[in-house]
C-alpha cells in the first residue's frame, strides 16, 4: 500500500495539470472573439482604462497626447486582460513611437495593485465626505489636496510631513526641489507652488501621499547621474518610465565575473545614495532583486522601484542638531525567515548624519549568504571560485557588512568590500583580455 501511494499521487498531479491545461484552452476558445478584439484595439487610448476620467485625482497628464494619439501601445501579451490576474503590481511593457526617433520600449505602471488603487478612491472620499464612496472628482476638491490652492507660495514641511517615505522628515530644501522639478507641468523650474495650476497642485500632492515614486525619479533624475530609471510622463493613473533591462534576478546564475561587477555596482549605489555632494541621503527601505534592473548594452545597474525611498536632508540635521545627531548609526541585524526583510528606524534615519542602512540593505538582501529570494539562499555572490573561497576575504567582508561583530564594523567592511570587488573585477577583466 505504501509503495502505491507515490504512484497514485503522481497520477493525481498529472491529472490536475492536464485539467488545468484543458481549462485554459476552454477559456481561450470561449473568449476567442474578445481575444481578437484585444489585439486589434489599443486600450491605452481609452480614457477610462487609464483612469484619465479620475483626474485631478490622478498622477498627471503630461503624456496624455501621446496616449490618445496611439503612440503608446501594449506589447503582445500585455493586451490580454485575462492575464492581469497574474500581474498584481500592474506593471506593463509597452512600445512608444516618435516619428523622428522610431520605436522604443517603455514600462507603464499604475503605481499600485487594483485594491490599492481602489483604496485611494475610498481614502479621498473619506477625507472629503466621511464616507467610503462619493463623486471622486467633486470629492478631491474638498480634501487637503485642494486647500493649498490660491496664493500659497511654498509647499512646506509641516503640511506634508509623514505622508509617505519620501517626506517622512522633509526639509524645505527637499520640497523646493520636488516642486521645481515637477514634470507634470509646463512651467517647471520654479519652486513657488503658486506657479502651478490648481489641478497640477492636487496631482502633485496626491502623488506625494499615495505613491511618491514619480517624484523621486523627477527630483533625482538619471540624467544627472542618479541610479534611477528615467521618468517619462503620465496620463491619468498610468505613468511611463524608461525600460532599463532585465531584472537583477535574471543574473543570479550569470558567470562569476558578471556577478562580481553587478555586486560592485550595487555597493557603489549604496555609497552614492548615502554620501553625495547634495547632502541628501536617500535610504532604500525596500531592497530586493525585483527592484533593480541591468542595462543590456552598458551593463549598468539601475533602481527601478523607488516607491519606498526615505530622503533625509543632512544639512538640516547638522543645523538642528537633534540628540546624538553626530553619533554614527548602525542598523541592527535581525535574522528573518521571509524574503527581503530589513530592520530599520525611520526616526534614526531622519536624525543622524552618518548612517550605514544602505550598506546593510544591499549586503543582507542581495549579496551575502543571508539573502533569500524565490526559494534560494546564498545571494548574488554565491559559489565563488576556489581561489576566492581559499582567500576567505570575501566571505569575511560580507559577514561583517551584514552582521558586524565590531562596533562600526559595517562602515569599514562596506568600504573594503567595494575595494575588494573592484579588485576582483579588474583581475577578471585582465584575464579575459589575456585570453
Amino acid at each position: 500500500m505504501l509503495r502505491m501511494l507515490p504512484l497514485k499521487l503522481g497520477r493525481v498531479y498529472r491529472c490536475v495539470k492536464l485539467l488545468a491545461v484543458v481549462g485554459l484552452l476552454v477559456i481561450l476558445l470561449m473568449n476567442t472573439h474578445s481575444l481578437l478584439a484585444s489585439f486589434q484595439k489599443n486600450e491605452l487610448t481609452d480614457r477610462r482604462f487609464i483612469n484619465l476620467n479620475k483626474c485631478p485625482a490622478c498622477f498627471g497628464t503630461s503624456w496624455c497626447r501621446k496616449f490618445m494619439n496611439g503612440q503608446v501601445s501594449f506589447e503582445a501579451w500585455g493586451r490580454l486582460r485575462f492575464l492581469d490576474v497574474f500581474n498584481v503590481k500592474n506593471v506593463y511593457f509597452a512600445q512608444y513611437g516618435e516619428p523622428r526617433e522610431g520605436t522604443r520600449r517603455v514600462v507603464l505602471k499604475r503605481l499600485g495593485s487594483n485594491q490599492e488603487l481602489a483604496d485611494i478612491d475610498q481614502k479621498i472620499c473619506k477625507r472629503a465626505t466621511g464616507r467610503s464612496r462619493c463623486d471622486l472628482i467633486q470629492g478631491v476638491y474638498k480634501t487637503e489636496f485642494a486647500r493649498l490652492n490660491g496664493e500659497v507660495r511654498l509647499l512646506t514641511p509641516e503640511v506634508v510631513e509623514g505622508w509617505s517615505d519620501l517626506v517622512h522628515c522633509p526639509s524645505q530644501r527637499l520640497l523646493d526641489r520636488v516642486v521645481r522639478r515637477y514634470a507634470e507641468t509646463k512651467d517647471s523650474g520654479s519652486f513657488l507652488l503658486k506657479n502651478l495650476k490648481d489641478t497640477e497642485k492636487m496631482q502633485l500632492l496626491m502623488t506625494l501621499a499615495f505613491n511618491p515614486e514619480p517624484l523621486v525619479l523627477q527630483s533625482f533624475p538619471s540624467d544627472e547621474g542618479w541610479p534611477f530609471a528615467k521618468y517619462l510622463g503620465a496620463c491619468g493613473r498610468v505613468v511611463a518610465v524608461n525600460y532599463v533591462g532585465e531584472e537583477l534576478w535574471s543574473f543570479y546564475n550569470a558567470p562569476w565575473e558578471k556577478r562580481v561587477d553587478l555586486a560592485r555596482q550595487l555597493m557603489d549605489i549604496a555609497e552614492q545614495l548615502t554620501n553625495n555632494d547634495f547632502d541628501f541621503a536617500l535610504y532604500l527601505l525596500d531592497v530586493s532583486f525585483d527592484n533593480f534592473a541591468v542595462g543590456p548594452r552598458d551593463g549598468k545597474v539601475i533602481v527601478v522601484d523607488a516607491e519606498n525611498v526615505l530622503v533625509a536632508d543632512k544639512r538640516l540635521i547638522k543645523q538642528n542638531r537633534p540628540e546624538n545627531y553626530d553619533v554614527w548609526y548602525e542598523s541592527r541585524f535581525e535574522e528573518c525567515d521571509k524574503e527581503a526583510c530589513l530592520s530599520f528606524s525611520k526616526e534614526a534615519l531622519c536624525s543622524r548624519v552618518t548612517v550605514d542602512h544602505n550598506y546593510y540593505a544591499v549586503c543582507q538582501n542581495l549579496l551575502s549568504r543571508y539573502a533569500t529570494w524565490r526559494g534560494t539562499t546564498g545571494g548574488l555572490l554565491h559559489d565563488p571560485p576556489a581561489h576566492v573561497t581559499r582567500d576567505g576575504q570575501l566571505e569575511a567582508l560580507l559577514d561583517e557588512c551584514t552582521n558586524p561583530r565590531r562596533r562600526y564594523g559595517r562602515f569599514q567592511a562596506a568600504k573594503e568590500l567595494r575595494d575588494y570587488l573592484t579588485q576582483l573585477s579588474t583581475s577578471s577583466a585582465s584575464l579575459a583580455t589575456a585570453r
